[in-house]
């Protein structure tokens, strides 16, 4: 941990040395909060977010708070091994061909909905999956923009692996809007002491609201998972495909960072809010991406009680989307991508959002996570699809 913030009705427990001001106010307000419990901690990775900072983790009492999870409930990444050593740039050229024929990005769907068995199971659907049920199907098995990613990698254990990082598409984002716009009107209705510019309306856990936002929250948790594991399929297809035989393929590891859920902290069972972090439980074995031109990690838990054992989500970004289109140079970002042999996404000016120039330095952010977790596995960027 790098410093304490003690101004605020509670505690702000850092782990890096510099914050830009809007993500610090941001936290300023989380740890404003009456139903906040003990501290509010930032992750090495953390920057400004809606609401709440991206890398933060808030632990409540009673309370959920719909804008602290995010838009994109259940984001998160799967990691995967090959038997396979070694791959030819020509043969993950074709591995990204493959790829990009079975899986659609940005915002492309499916054509047809996919089989049922894709989607999760679940008893009785809630309202607004059941409204978005049949446009979740034609999404299972999708990429997604952004951040998002899929890359083939070197392994420091001499194997090759897939990483894919995406979540719940639009289902996630509709749910989200739907129960953050809801928290809002009751707000206003209950006449909340939290100011509405604040953007962090919440719901009472003992309300019916949200109990059905949890509910619905979870179903896209699973839905994430079912949309990176199809994705995940897909890819190993288009790999046997470029080989030109059936190779095996280890377990998948899987992660979630959007997400809250019932834990067991200081002795008392609270909320946790993880808007962009991973959990990093004694022993849990987690997944940190660093950027497509940059290493990215394989990662054991080591369950520091004061981050509510917890850890960073990636390398976060240094500079927002447009000012990094604005204040990169096009042609210094593809070069270093080039001169690492990687086959990469960065064809404009536009693409420069996600050059690894827009993120922080990933060693930087590892070496302040020291508490948080061990390292496992050094994986190197091979091939990047971006959506």
């Amino acid at each position: 941990m790098e410093k304490v913030i003690s101004t605020e009705k509670h505690p702000i427990k850092l782990w890096l040395k510099e914050i830009d001001e809007d993500a610090l106010e941001q936290a300023r307000h989380l740890a404003n909060l009456d139903f906040t419990f003990r501290h509010v901690a930032l992750m090495p990775d953390a920057h400004t977010g809606f609401g709440m900072p991206i890398g933060g983790v808030l632990a409540t009492r009673n309370h959920v708070i719909p804008n602290a999870v995010g838009v994109d409930i259940g984001c998160g990444m799967c990691a995967v091994p090959t038997e396979l050593r070694e791959i030819s740039p020509p043969q993950l050229k074709e591995v990204l061909s493959g790829i990009r024929k079975r899986i659609p990005v940005g915002m492309k769907s499916h054509k047809k909905m996919q089989d049922m068995h894709h989607m999760p199971k679940w008893k009785n659907l809630p309202n607004i999956v059941e409204q978005e049920f049949e446009k979740a199907r034609t999404q299972v098995g999708t990429l997604g923009g952004g951040n998002h990613f899929i890359e083939i990698q070197k392994g420091s254990d001499g194997f090759i692996w897939i990483m894919i990082h995406s979540g719940s598409r639009n289902l996630g984002k509709t749910v989200a809007d739907y129960y953050n716009k809801l928290a809002r009107k009751l707000n206003e209705k209950w006449q909340s002491s939290v100011p509405k510019q604040w953007d962090l309306a919440f719901l009472s856990l003992d309300s019916e609201e949200a109990k059905d936002y949890i509910s619905e929250m979870n179903y896209c948790i699973d839905f994430a998972l079912a949309n990176r594991k199809l994705m995940m399929h897909f890819v190993q297809e288009a790999i046997n495909e470029a080989i030109g035989k059936e190779i095996s393929f280890g377990g998948i590891i899987n992660i979630a960072h959007n997400y809250a859920s019932f834990e067991t902290h200081f002795d008392e069972k609270v909320l946790v809010h993880r808007k962009g972090a991973t959990r990093a439980f004694p022993g849990e074995t987690g997944i940190i991406p660093g950027s497509q031109g940059t290493s990215s990690y394989i990662v054991e838990g080591v369950g520091n009680p004061e981050s509510f054992m917890s850890c960073s989500h990636g390398a976060g970004r240094r500079l927002g989307r447009r000012q990094a289109q604005r204040q990169l140079d096009f042609t210094t970002e593809v070069q270093k991508l080039n001169d690492k042999g990687i086959i990469h996404s960065i064809r404009t000016q536009r693409d420069l959002d996600e050059a690894a120039g827009a993120y922080k330095d990933i060693d930087e952010v590892m070496m302040n996570q020291s508490d948080l977790v061990k390292i496992k596995l050094k994986l190197e960027p091979l091939a990047v699809v971006k959506g």
